[in-house]
């Protein structure tokens, strides 16, 4: 009987060979990435390989290049997330060309080619500077927080430090009276493994220990950068006698200038905190609340959204990290762009007058949208009292007026569309790696969008 509807038969195999690539329509997103990388200068990552050993991985650089990228482009991040795809989604399976690398294989190749699989950010963006998607006429730098791999709750205030290595000693030393009891009396307490138990705090001690020393190094930094000195001396060389200077590190308040440091040279704030399990990231506000984060900062050219730099801090202020989204710039395109947007977040005097001398027009807000400003100081603060005068200005007001639609879609796209909230990876030099990996897979989904 006639049918209207083509025959199934699910059992019936190929009688020729077929061609992965035409199981996806033309312009699909994994063709573009596929060609897009085979343009790519991969070299690097054929280093690790050459000669042979133990460090040769059974599947080609390339594809597994190809397969993270596009994981990271279509946001699946996790490498057994990454490996089931590989058996069931077709697009994955194409870029593979049916090699299927267990999840641990993945995890293997992005840890040991991290640094590599950054610097094909830049390669992109020059890609896309050849294509005519930048123009760096202007560029607008935004900052966003994306949560560390650690939990707010693996952190402790070196306050609570103090009191926690107190009661660890007292253990320890309670531990060690008694096994010295047990082995004079020659007598067994199998309920209490003691050797097991002094393991347990002594580590617990260490780790608490790393963690004060951590914070006691920041404070120190962060002292140093203020202009006081651990010898109790100010910046300008005058001790502390007479209240013109600090105190030494035992005194509990140490002057300056006739004012009482709240703490001593190197002494934390009783509620600084240092995580256990990522101390390079630091608690930051979010929308969600306080998590434990890093600073991601983007800077977007106005002709395609196209991000030129992409850098990362564990500082949860913008301000001081405007020039180096410059630099960055710069070095990624070879160029300075003409005109630098950024909003409030990034206000700073010493900022402001360390742009003045670059060839480029910075355009900074001074404050929140719809708030009244304060009078500015001109003689105090001459380039902050400057940047006032130009956003009065038809012209400044109408560039600024750009920064928004120009960046903070990018931004957004990084969380929604590909759904990145959270790094895969510890320490901020590898976290900084793996965000670039980030914008240079959105950048390619970018530039697939656009046609180029």
């Amino acid at each position: 009987m006639p049918t209207s509807y083509l025959p199934y038969a699910p059992d019936q195999q190929l009688l020729l060979p077929h061609s992965l690539q035409e199981w996806l329509a033309q312009g699909h997103l994994a063709h573009y990435i596929n060609d897009t990388i085979d343009t790519l200068d991969l070299s690097a990552f054929f280093k690790r390989y050459q000669g042979g050993g133990s460090r040769n991985q059974p599947f080609h650089p390339a594809m597994m290049v190809k397969v993270l990228v596009y994981g990271y482009a279509t946001g699946v991040f996790s490498s057994r997330k990454i490996a089931k795809k590989l058996h069931e989604d077709v697009a994955f399976r194409v870029l593979a060309a049916d090699n299927f690398p267990k999840p641990r294989t993945l995890s293997d190749f992005r840890a040991l080619h991290l640094q590599e699989l950054a610097a094909l950010f830049v390669q992109v963006v020059k890609l896309a500077r050849e294509c005519g998607l930048v123009k760096l006429g202007t560029i607008a730098v935004d900052g966003t927080k994306l949560r560390a791999k650690a939990s707010k709750h693996k952190a402790m205030s070196y306050e609570r430090m103090q009191a926690r290595e107190i009661e660890l000693k007292a253990q320890i030393d309670t531990l060690l009276k008694r096994a010295a009891q047990t082995d004079k009396a020659e007598a067994d307490e199998p309920e209490l493994d003691i050797p097991a138990e002094l393991a347990l705090r002594q580590e617990r001690l260490e780790v608490i220990k790393a963690a004060k020393q951590r914070l006691e190094a920041r404070q120190r930094e962060a002292d140093t950068r203020r202009g006081r000195k651990p010898e109790g001396k100010d910046a300008d060389g005058d001790d502390g006698d007479g209240g013109d200077g600090g105190a030494s590190d035992t005194s509990p308040q140490p002057k300056k200038r006739g004012h009482a440091f709240k703490r001593a040279f190197g002494v934390p704030e009783p509620k600084a905190q240092d995580n256990f399990t990522d101390p390079d990231s630091r608690i930051m506000k979010t929308s969600a609340g306080f998590e434990q984060c890093f600073n991601a900062q983007t800077a977007v050219d106005a002709g395609a959204q196209i991000i030129v730099a992409a850098e990362l801090s564990n500082c949860a202020a913008d301000s001081a990290l405007l020039p180096t989204m410059l630099d960055a710039v710069k070095s990624n395109t070879g160029q300075v762009p003409e005109v630098l947007l950024a909003d409030a977040g990034y206000r700073s005097e010493a900022v402001l007058a360390q742009l003045s001398g670059k060839q480029v027009e910075v355009i900074v807000a001074l404050g929140r949208e719809g708030k009244k400003q304060s009078e500015i100081d001109a003689h105090k603060h001459p380039h902050t009292a400057a940047m006032a005068a130009k956003l009065k200005t038809q012209p400044g007001q109408d560039k600024y007026r750009r920064r928004k639609a120009i960046v903070e879609p990018p931004n957004a796209w990084i969380k929604q569309v590909l759904g990145f909230r959270q790094f895969s990876f510890k320490g901020i030099d590898k976290v900084r790696c793996e965000y670039k990996l980030v914008c240079a897979a959105l950048n390619l989904r970018r530039m697939a969008a656009m046609g180029v």
